[in-house]
């Protein structure tokens, strides 16, 4: 991933101002079923790769079956999710696949290893990133490339996460991706 930021939408304003924006890949976390054909298309038509959340798309389960349709119908650059099934179809289907993990604690990290060694994801979501020494661990660790998001809320928090070994981060702070926007 050549970008740093990765913009995350979770409302139809936020992703016009992504779509306006130079950033090339861009992430939509909460919508519902009825909105992905029009928001692909808006996409598509600004030359953007969209990153869905399969877990928080309303209407459609995150499953295998609905990671098919996904995949399938939209063609998307990556689907991020919580569950195994969903990284493993969406991965048999020619589909990038990141495995969101949240660091609560060490028996949560600890399962979130055996998950990611299971599934073989090509990215790995770490909320919250704003921890760059557990980024790190994670890193060498899994030896997997890893996405940051959540709670990183200035450009030092961006800065320290990647230094730590994060390739991008996902946020939904506009003025972050001003900052950091090319």
């Amino acid at each position: 991933m050549r970008q740093s930021i990765l913009p995350a939408s979770t409302n139809m304003k936020e992703f016009e101002h992504f779509l306006q924006s130079t950033y090339e890949i861009g992430v939509f976390l909460d919508m519902h079923i009825s909105q992905i054909k029009n928001i692909n298309q808006m996409a598509k038509e600004k030359g953007k790769k969209m990153i869905y959340h399969v877990d928080l798309i309303h209407g459609i389960k995150s499953d295998e079956y609905g990671t098919e349709y996904l995949c399938q119908e939209y063609k998307p650059f990556a689907l991020i999710s919580t569950k195994a099934a969903v990284i493993q179809k969406a991965k048999q289907k020619g589909v990038r696949a990141v495995q969101r993990i949240f660091l609560i604690d060490s028996t949560a990290l600890e399962k979130s290893y055996k998950l990611v060694d299971k599934t073989q994801p090509d990215y790995i979501e770490v909320l919250p990133g704003a921890i760059p020494s557990l980024i790190t661990e994670v890193k060498e660790r899994v030896k997997t490339p890893i996405l940051a998001g959540g709670l990183i809320r200035t450009a030092e928090d961006v800065n320290k996460a990647i230094q730590a070994g994060a390739t991008a981060i996902t946020t939904s702070n506009r003025e972050l991706w001003k900052l950091f926007e090319k």
